[in-house]
């Protein structure tokens, strides 16, 4: 997400507080860069235009140029810039002071529309909502029957209609009172897309949003399309009002330029972001978040807050004191991988960390997820007394341990020295346990095993 653009931002800066002093002319240069850096991302190129003249209006002030750093001044500039394009502050769901709410989700065809409201779903139940789900598509094959197969795996209720009703609006409307009937205080209606818009497409819409009265109008866009997502939104917008956007396939999605233009364009903020296909990947947009991780500068509160969502805190703490005293065994060492798969590709957990002083080439650490399957399938195939007391495995154990895993003798030597380098440094932090402590207690993280 964004890797292009943060890697040609982070060059240019670098360059910038490599200059002895910073002047009118070096400055121009580095906002040329950053607007061609930001062109190629596909970022619209009215929003270029006015961020190139923002950033400059500021940061070519005798303040800037004459500081004692001020290339640490641009940066913050830009920051503060690109946080005011993707939207100031966080923009949250609202929600009707009569239940239930009602969420239109409206979108193209192929634009994650289903998936996305299955997602949204589940986020509300997590959050302590009672969300229930209906799917008003009876154009495209099994599309009801799609959503239906996800509310079942998020948990989520859904009406499916009966068979005389055949129209959106008469399965918008008895959903809505299976809603009031059941207590669910939220609604989300998943509305049909077409390959492009048309005025029977808006009609229908029209025709829900009038009968329904939704709090909130969510389109959904694939971020991969790039400045097409940002036309559709701007198209949609005009002629239906949305109240905001969530963006598809944001993982994906290496450029970022539909993130960077949408709410500019369309005036409406982007809400939430699909970061992959499972459930659960579907993460509030944060603005500031955002542009602090196209900086290099990391995203460790949305880290934070996924670790505190998958991680239960009486496990981490027990966790946390094992790692720091002299107890930590290969089934401790399973289950802290075990922990750590649950918060996503460890890939993506990289990209959060701030790309700076040691941890500057983390995010190219090459990261083989099948290599941390077998090492869960060894340490598996291992007995309890073995995952207690490594020392004991000698050469036939270890023929043994490899055969029951599919793996070689090799791959468990090298298991077996991964885990003796991790107690070592474990051990060496012992002296230093308070302050150490202090510090992982604030975030409670998994270690990565092998970095």
């Amino acid at each position: 997400m964004f890797d292009n653009l943060s890697d040609k931002l982070q060059r240019i800066f670098k360059n910038l507080r490599g200059e002895g002093k910073l002047t009118a002319a070096n400055m121009e240069e580095a906002l040329r860069e950053i607007r061609v850096a930001l062109l190629e991302a596909d970022v619209h190129f009215r929003v270029v235009k006015q961020f190139i003249e923002q950033v400059k209006q500021k940061a070519m002030g005798e303040e800037v140029l004459t500081a004692l750093s001020p290339g640490q001044q641009v940066v913050k500039i830009v920051r503060d810039e690109l946080i005011k394009m993707l939207g100031t502050h966080p923009s949250r769901l609202r929600f009707s002071n009569e239940p239930p709410t009602v969420i239109l989700i409206v979108g193209l065809q192929g634009s994650g529309k289903t998936t996305s409201a299955a997602k949204l779903a589940r986020l509300l139940a997590k959050e302590n909502n009672r969300p229930q789900l209906v799917s008003v598509d009876i154009y495209r094959p099994a599309a009801r029957q799609q959503l239906t197969i996800l509310a079942k795996n998020v948990g989520v209720p859904i009406y499916e209609g009966s068979a005389d009703e055949t129209k959106p609006l008469d399965l918008a409307r008895s959903a809505r009172r299976e809603a009031v009937h059941s207590g669910r205080d939220v609604l989300l209606v998943d509305t049909a897309g077409r390959q492009h818009i048309d005025d029977q497409l808006m009609q229908e819409l029209h025709e829900l949003k009038e009968a329904l009265a939704p709090t909130e109008i969510l389109f959904v866009a694939d971020a991969m399309t790039g400045q097409d997502a940002v036309r559709s939104a701007d198209e949609f917008h005009k002629r239906l009002g949305i109240t905001g956007i969530i963006l598809t396939k944001m993982d994906g999605d290496a450029r970022g330029g539909a993130a960077l233009s949408i709410r500019s364009v369309t005036g409406q903020p982007l809400k939430f972001v699909g970061v992959g296909e499972k459930p659960d990947a579907l993460e509030a947009f944060y603005p500031d978040r955002v542009a602090s991780r196209i900086l290099g500068m990391g995203d460790v509160l949305s880290l934070i807050d996924k670790v505190e969502q998958a991680i239960d805190q009486k496990t981490a703490e027990k966790m946390q004191e094992k790692l720091l005293g002299d107890d930590f065994t290969l089934e401790d060492f399973r289950d802290q991988i075990k922990q750590l798969r649950k918060l996503g590709p460890l890939g993506g957990l990289l990209e959060m960390m701030p790309q700076i002083g040691p941890l500057k080439d983390l995010k190219n650490a090459k990261i083989d997820e099948n290599e941390i399957g077998r090492v869960v399938a060894i340490i598996d195939s291992m007995t309890p007394k073995e995952r207690r007391n490594h020392m004991i495995i000698n050469g036939s154990r270890r023929r043994r341990i490899a055969k029951g895993s599919g793996t070689s003798v090799q791959d468990v030597n090298n298991l077996l020295k991964q885990y003796a380098q991790a107690r070592k440094m474990m051990k060496s932090f012992t002296g230093q346990a308070g302050l150490l402590g202090k510090k992982l207690g604030k975030m409670k993280l998994p270690m990565i095993p092998g970095l």
